[in-house]
């Protein structure tokens, strides 16, 4: 039963990435996603709370919580890897906005496969890390559907309109089964570090992750929910890539599944709650940047 749940739950997560990717490319177009990230003092943000600010949090609760070296490099391992493919579904519920979600989850995706490889090993001395290893699943799972997406919706606007709902859908029902799924298949995981501290110190990292995030959003309230999630939500693919090459203490990967989950449920409350204080854009493309001067969708 147990290798059918896990089988159950790949293709759930493969199911949910593809469709996703898809939906928001036949949502979108190009300029959309990119018109966001000109915005410079916004990326730059984005960038310094994902690689810089969230690692050392994470440096800080290892030693502030008793964990032990295989939960402490979990911990890490998540801080180091940003660009998650949840993103764009956390900044739906959250009602952000779409454009700048997708987008900053392809910066970070991006930047997560050059920067994973350099500084790793100075974080965790041994490590070594084969960057191809994490950009292909990337690449397949996220980019392919993605760019399929926004060549239908280019060039096939009616086809484009009509199979998008049905990819929402979809995407929405497969990340309602992985959830019931890995808190079924992680049960054991979860009562294993219970009294451990471990729980305690994801929720922490999560809630600091998602607050640094937060505040660096700028004004305006689609773009801080986008840069809050995105911030809290980590790469557990690019992590779990890693620790599968690297580590053989399991407290290394019961972490990561544990962190996942996590992530998934305080994120996406905290997503609900964004979006019921919060109207969603009329133009998902509208750039809603930190300047003052620029238009903020009212609440």
């Amino acid at each position: 039963m147990a290798v059918v749940l896990e089988s159950l739950a790949t293709l759930s997560v493969l199911v949910f990435v593809v469709t996703s990717m898809l939906a928001m490319g036949l949502s979108l177009t190009i300029s959309q996603i990119l018109e966001p990230l000109r915005n410079a003092s916004l990326v730059a943000k984005a960038l310094a709370a994902n690689f810089v600010l969230v690692p050392i949090v994470a440096y800080v609760l290892v030693f502030v919580f008793p964990l032990s070296e295989g939960q402490s490099v979990g911990i890490i391992l998540l801080a180091t890897a940003a660009g998650a493919p949840f993103l764009p579904k956390l900044v739906e519920v959250a009602k952000g906005n779409i454009a700048f979600g997708v987008g900053l989850m392809v910066l970070l995706m991006v930047v997560t496969v050059a920067y994973v490889p350099l500084v790793l090993p100075l974080l965790l001395p041994g490590v070594q890390v084969n960057p191809l290893d994490i950009a292909s699943s990337l690449i397949v799972l996220m980019l392919v559907p993605l760019a399929i997406g926004l060549v239908v919706k280019a060039r096939y606007d009616g086809i484009a309109a009509s199979v998008q709902p049905v990819m929402s859908q979809t995407s929405t029902v497969a990340l309602v089964f992985l959830t019931v799924l890995m808190l079924v298949l992680n049960f054991d995981n979860l009562v294993s570090v219970i009294g451990t501290g471990v729980i305690l110190a994801l929720l922490v990292f999560v809630a600091i992750s998602f607050g640094l995030g937060y505040v660096l959003g700028g004004p305006a309230a689609d773009t801080k929910s986008v840069m809050g999630l995105g911030t809290g939500q980590r790469n557990i693919s690019a992590a779990l890539v890693v620790a599968a090459q690297n580590f053989q203490d399991p407290d290394v990967v019961t972490i990561l599944l544990v962190g996942a989950l996590v992530m998934l449920v305080v994120l996406m409350v905290a997503g609900g709650e964004l979006g019921k204080r919060s109207k969603a854009p009329e133009d998902t493309g509208e750039v809603l940047g930190d300047r003052g001067d620029q238009k903020v969708v009212p609440e």
